[in-house]
């Protein structure tokens, strides 16, 4: 969900970052910023590490508590909406609690429900404490980028952003690889239980440092019944397309009632968000061009990345055979491109239109896909690290522009609710994009399954062939007949996973001329802003 998720931390960036705090604070110096900076980054570290630690070990978790690998993702979708709906709220919190005060608060919750997730007694108990941390998650990432700002003299902000990406870009690479060995040579409820001695000395380290540089509290009013109806509508339709497939979709009288829930709370969050003095989300910024040509290409891309990077662990370790530590493995490269290309693609964004940049990302997306939808069941550990590697020139390249071009022409005063926004609807597409591939691939998979037995029949030569084969060897009738299915399902759901990866290398490319439907002023407009929310 890559790489995890996140990967995705690299394939996850946060909301904007809330105000600094207050002025009259001035930058730390020495070891005071040394050590902020270690505190900060650990918590964003643990945050980061937590998406894409999960991915590698879904299998593992699905088989332990007794469920099938597809309900196993919603131990990711279940983390990413949770997530979304709080990111437009960040704002208001820190208002209301002071940033300091926040960001502390939301590490010992994140540390306190990661206790939780290992400590859960079942699938149903994990989900519902990995909703509790997604929940708590929102506030920490922009909360860390904006003290990490706060914390470094305005000339060295570039510095400050580039310690603060190179966290991000690390929890990758470390991710599938940690959670790969913990759940072949351990439980794994330890993937969860890492962040409680990290999130705990990242939290006291924090506080340590800024509980003296706290922003000022102002109590003001919450959309409440925006709240709600956004909550109702997100949640009832990612229960749908998660169980939709177990229930025969509109078969299910739940599933019909979803649909309608889903659909009329939508509709009236729309109406009512347009018209509410203090909306939750303003959804008047879809008026502007390059607003909605950034957000709906950056979401519905990040959908398919994220879907990518929950499909690949799933098929090496379901279909190819591969142990949770050599999944990770294969996972891990994503990051080291991404943290090589990352200053190339800010100095570059300085002086060329983003548009060009987010073109470059793209095609390189679409070119990963391609290579990837010639995979077979004879592909090896190479052959699918090669793609994840180079995939990571797109991720370094792809949500700053994205993020600008979206920015572009805005006046200062609605960038926050505006990347604000576009952080919400991209986390929201993450959370479907995963339940909508592992529910196409599953169906592609009985589909192809279905068209290779009508072939693996008596009286088919190539059947009969390998039968006698079988016979020969002294392997009887029914168990050959096993075998044989077996090698059918393993082909099946590799033409299944060929069949999503050709999908994406399509959308990616046609998703370049959405792109140019934007028109940004200029390269850099907005770009200090842009960075922010993009990170």
């Amino acid at each position: 969900m890559s790489t995890a998720t996140l990967t995705d931390e690299a394939a996850r960036p946060a909301a904007p970052p809330p105000a600094p705090p207050e002025a009259g604070h001035p930058p730390l110096e020495g070891a005071a910023r040394a050590f902020g900076t270690i505190a900060l980054s650990a918590a964003v570290f643990m945050n980061v590490l937590d998406s894409s630690i999960a991915n590698v070990s879904i299998p593992t978790i699905a088989g332990d508590l007794g469920v099938s690998t597809t309900q196993g993702t919603w131990v990711i979708t279940s983390f990413a909406v949770a997530n979304a709906i709080t990111v437009p709220l960040t704002g208001w919190l820190t208002q209301r609690f002071g940033q300091v005060r926040l960001f502390v608060l939301a590490t010992l919750l994140f540390v306190l429900t990661s206790w939780l997730c290992g400590f859960a007694w079942s699938f149903e108990s994990l989900v519902f404490f990995r909703v509790l941390q997604g929940a708590v998650a929102g506030p920490m990432i922009p909360l860390s980028q904006s003290l990490m700002l706060a914390s470094y003299p305005r000339a060295k902000a570039g510095m400050a952003l580039a310690l603060w990406s190179m966290t991000i870009l690390v929890g990758p690479i470390a991710g599938p690889l940690l959670g790969g060995w913990i759940s072949d040579n351990y439980a794994w409820s330890w993937i969860f239980y890492i962040n409680v001695p990290i999130g705990l000395l990242a939290a006291w380290g924090s506080w340590q440092v800024y509980r003296a540089r706290e922003s000022k509290r102002i109590h003001l009013p919450i959309d409440r019944m925006g709240l709600f109806l956004l909550v109702v509508w997100v949640g009832a339709l990612q229960v749908m397309l998660d169980k939709g497939k177990d229930l025969d979709w509109f078969a299910s009288p739940l599933i019909c009632i979803l649909a309608v829930v889903s659909v009329i709370t939508l509709v009236y969050f729309i109406i009512w968000e347009l018209t509410a003095a203090h909306p939750v989300v303003d959804l008047s910024l879809f008026k502007e061009r390059n607003f909605t040509s950034g957000t709906v290409a950056l979401s519905i891309a990040y959908g398919l990345f994220f879907g990518t990077v929950v499909l690949l662990p799933l098929w090496l370790q379901n279909t190819m055979g591969y142990t949770a530590t050599w999944a990770g493995v294969a996972a891990a490269p994503v990051g080291i491109l991404a943290i090589i290309m990352s200053p190339i693609a800010g100095k570059l964004l300085a002086r060329h239109d983003p548009r060009i940049i987010a073109t470059f990302a793209f095609l390189v997306f679409s070119l990963i896909s391609w290579m990837r939808a010639q995979y077979n069941t004879d592909v090896d550990l190479f052959g699918v690290m090669l793609p994840t590697f180079i995939q990571g020139a797109a991720m370094a390249t792809f949500f700053i522009p994205l993020t600008m071009i979206s920015l572009a022409g805005l006046r200062p005063d609605r960038i926050p609710a505006a990347a604000g926004l576009t952080n919400f609807v991209r986390l929201v597409c993450g959370a479907f994009g995963t339940s909508i591939t592992t529910t196409v691939w599953d169906d592609r998979a009985i589909l192809h399954h279905a068209r290779l037995t009508e072939v693996a029949r008596p009286g088919e030569p190539a059947f009969d062939h390998v039968m006698s084969g079988l016979q020969n060897l002294g392997i009887d009738p029914l168990h050959g007949a096993a075998m044989l299915d077996r090698v059918i399902n393993q082909q099946a759901y590799t033409m299944s996973a060929t069949d999503f990866f050709w999908a994406s290398a399509i959308i990616f490319l046609a998703l370049i001329g959405f792109i140019w439907l934007a028109r940004p002023k200029t390269a850099n407009h907005g770009g200090g802003a842009a960075a922010a929310a993009a990170h």
